[in-house]
């Protein structure tokens, strides 16, 4: 799938619950056609230290939305 959107640039979301929030694209799946935008889509994981000397607790992360979802915006 070809899309205008690249590592780096300026999104606008469109839909979804985070939707009129601006932030920069941090990673894109080209193929499956989804992008990672910073501060969108932020989900709560419970992570359980695996070895010794990590550290368990509640981690914020960004997911994967869907490119059609975004519009890219000029600065």
């Amino acid at each position: 799938m070809k899309s205008k959107i690249k590592k780096g640039d300026l999104v606008h979301v469109l839909t979804g619950k985070d939707r009129g929030k601006k932030g920069v694209v941090i990673a894109i799946l080209p193929k499956k056609g989804k992008v990672i935008v910073k501060d969108v889509a932020l989900v709560t994981c419970h992570v359980k230290a695996k070895k010794q000397g990590e550290i368990s607790g509640i981690k914020r992360e960004e997911r994967f939305i869907h490119i059609s979802n975004v519009m890219p915006v000029k600065e």
